[in-house]
């Protein structure tokens, strides 16, 4: 018997992946059976439970697809030579969010994702692992601008870094919910602030 390809194995992964995501932005994680999936997916009931043996493995697969263009950018984002100024690291993200916001985009299965954490001990650790990885990026980000003088010597790097990454799901959460701001007004707002806590020049 001819063995399967890796190309195939993982096109056929990402075709349940897809289908998967279709019926959770369609009908949300509890209203998705396994069967819906497979389904969607056009596939026998074995291909499916070959990839994904339960309905939490999808949702962790799910997930680690939400969340893994975003790591990778914001590592872009924190090693970037020469250091990027906060606000522009911050204007990049937000155009990441843009991109991942729309019909097609992931990061309205994030609002299910959080949810679902909250009864998944599993999804919770992932979650919670996930997200301090990413606010650590932004720490270093913080850190590299405040060597660079772009902030106070005397600035905690994991502070700031924790209200500039908190900043991005705020971002999200309105545009998929209400539609706004959009990410020019958003930055405006966030230069307003940073502008009105700067020392009045002598």
């Amino acid at each position: 018997m001819p063995r399967v390809s890796e190309e195939h194995l993982a096109a056929r992964r990402q075709q349940i992946l897809d289908a998967a995501r279709r019926c959770f932005l369609r009908d949300g994680f509890h209203n998705t059976s396994m069967q819906d999936v497979i389904a969607e997916a056009g596939l026998s009931v074995g291909a499916v439970y070959r990839y994904f043996p339960s309905k939490n493995d999808l949702i962790t697969a799910i997930a680690q697809s939400v969340i893994g263009g975003a790591d990778g950018l914001f590592a872009e984002l924190a090693g970037a030579e020469p250091p990027l100024p906060l606000v522009e690291a911050l204007d990049r993200a937000l155009a990441f969010v843009d991109s991942q916001t729309g019909p097609d985009g992931l990061l309205p299965l994030a609002i299910q994702v959080w949810s679902e954490a909250q009864r998944d001990p599993a999804l919770a650790g992932f979650v919670r692992d996930t997200y301090t990885r990413l606010r650590n990026r932004f720490a270093e980000l913080s850190r590299r601008a405040r060597d660079a003088g772009e902030l106070p010597p005397d600035a905690d790097p994991e502070a700031v870094g924790a209200a500039l990454f908190g900043l991005i799901p705020g971002y999200f959460m309105q545009r998929i919910l209400t539609g706004h701001p959009d990410r020019h007004t958003y930055l405006a707002g966030v230069r307003a602030l940073l502008a009105s806590h700067r020392p009045a020049p002598r």
